[in-house]
């Protein structure tokens, strides 16, 4: 059954009869394309196709794109040398007057782009109505959407290199910290706590390389395609590319307008992100419990309870993991939109940018905050030693004793396992059983058994490449340091 009780229904409801009983109610056609129709359009349809509440965001590169086209109409002896000055300095006031709010943007108009247009010809009436020539709606929306995402990439991976920084800094710190790691969320062997948090700097950095490869693959000038044919025109378009700051031009025009390639990229790299900070969170907010109290955080980055006074919620954290749903469904919705679309444009694709810029406002913003939450975090160390006072985390390292012993590691593995069933068997610790307990069970066993029962030594043992043991994570914070710094002067180059 249908609720008929949603907004939506209502508000639909509500336009049908206001137009049933006002035949007025309707909308001219934009001026700039009524010519083909007789009749006007309802004002249902008008709202309902509509797009101006998204694309008003991308207005600054809908008018860069505009201008530079201006340059390439000048060149090709389209518009002249004034007319020319006359309408770039017409954008550029439009560009202010929207900044300001002294622009009133009409949803009749359908989008950001017919409204600068319209604008645009009540400031320089004759001149103005030259601007589109040369170009269509359609590569115009590809042109300032490639545009965005551009700005939106090199925003969010700088954010990125902050966070990896932040993240270096603590590890440098906590080499010495030991914790203990987890697999299927039990007990498994002991870890520098560095070595767990910078698991999360190789995570971020992938989604990094990521961003940066998306970023090439977006930073592609499809000005110039027209509605999906070309154009009739002697446009240069390595000027327009070389103004708008784009490192290639489309080589094909079909392509060039119908390819939302770099949109579904860039939401997967986002939605990747989201990802890792949900993770991320998820083991603070365990951490932070009062089970594990492995972690401080500060109380601006908490709430309390509306009837628990003693409650200090980690509810920033909570929803940083909670919005990556939206994130990843924001994906979603651009592989099912663009799952059946033929070449070329299709109207369809007007719904291509809220996801996108959804999705990239809600990581851009958990990326801002969770980086915070970082840098003033702090580690109660005295708890997380005592998360290693049950000594059974060491019977992997009773097993590698034994094979240092001469005994093939599957048997070490069973004689390991049943030395750590006696123990429980007994109510003892493994470090609490004596050598002659331990001989019973296999006599390959002598003193220096007791030695491995401590945290230092368990975690420098794992020193092969990409272990937790302290020299070899001393020697990858090196590295990080250097690739971070070559990282930031890639981030720089970016145009």
């Amino acid at each position: 059954m249908r609720y008929e009780g949603t907004n939506l229904s209502l508000s639909l409801k509500r336009q049908d009869m206001k137009t049933k009983k006002n035949k007025s109610s309707v909308l001219p056609h934009s001026n700039f394309v009524r010519g083909r129709f007789k009749e006007d359009i309802s004002e249902i349809t008008a709202g309902f196709t509509a797009s101006l509440d998204i694309d008003k965001r991308l207005v600054d590169f809908d008018i860069d794109g505009s201008i530079a086209h201006i340059h390439a109409l000048k060149k090709a002896a389209i518009v002249g040398e004034e007319e020319g000055k006359d309408i770039e300095k017409a954008l550029l006031r439009i560009k202010i007057e929207i900044k300001n709010g002294k622009l009133e943007l009409n949803k009749k108009y359908e989008d950001i782009h017919m409204n600068v247009e319209k604008r645009l010809t009540e400031l320089v009436p004759e001149s103005g109505a030259k601007l589109h020539t040369g170009r269509s709606r359609n590569d115009q929306v590809s042109v300032d959407f490639r545009l965005y995402v551009k700005s939106e990439i090199r925003n969010i991976a700088g954010v990125l290199i902050d966070l990896r920084t932040e993240l270096v800094k603590i590890a440098g710190h906590n080499i010495k910290t030991i914790i203990p790691g987890y697999t299927h969320f039990q007990h498994a062997q002991p870890v520098s706590l560095a070595h767990h948090i910078l698991a999360y700097y190789e995570m971020f950095l992938r989604d990094f390389k990521r961003l940066m490869n998306t970023y090439k693959n977006t930073d592609v000038m499809t000005l110039g395609s027209g509605a999906l044919a070309g154009v009739d025109f002697d446009i240069d378009r390595r000027l327009e590319a070389d103004m708008l700051g784009f490192g290639s031009i489309s080589r094909n025009s079909m392509d060039g307008v119908s390819d939302r390639d770099f949109a579904l990229e860039f939401n997967f790299t986002l939605a990747m992100i989201a990802l890792h900070l949900s993770r991320f969170c998820e083991e603070l907010i365990i951490w932070n419990s009062f089970e594990f109290g492995f972690i401080k955080l500060k109380d601006e980055f908490t709430t309390g309870s509306s009837i628990m006074p003693q409650k200090k919620n980690p509810d920033v954290l909570e929803l940083i993991r909670g919005k990556t749903g939206g994130v990843i469904s924001n994906l979603l919705s651009l592989f099912i939109m663009m799952k059946s679309l033929p070449l070329t444009y299709n109207r369809d694709m007007q719904e291509d940018k809220k996801p996108v810029i959804e999705s990239s406002d809600t990581v851009y913003n958990s990326l801002l905050i969770f980086k915070e939450i970082i840098k003033t975090l702090k580690f109660n160390k005295e708890n997380m030693r005592a998360g290693l006072k049950d000594d059974s985390i060491y019977a992997t390292d009773i097993a590698t004793y034994l094979v240092k012993k001469g005994i093939p590691f599957r048997k070490s593995h069973e004689i390991a396992g049943k030395i750590v069933s006696y123990a429980e068997n007994t109510g003892k610790m493994l470090s609490a059983m004596s050598l002659e307990e331990y001989k019973k069970i296999t006599g390959v066993i002598a003193g220096d058994i007791f030695n491995i029962f401590n945290p230092e030594t368990s975690v420098n043992s794992k020193k092969t490449t990409g272990g937790t043991a302290f020299k070899e994570i001393k020697r990858v914070l090196k590295e990080y340091e250097e690739e971070i710094e070559n990282d930031k002067i890639s981030l720089q180059a970016l145009r």
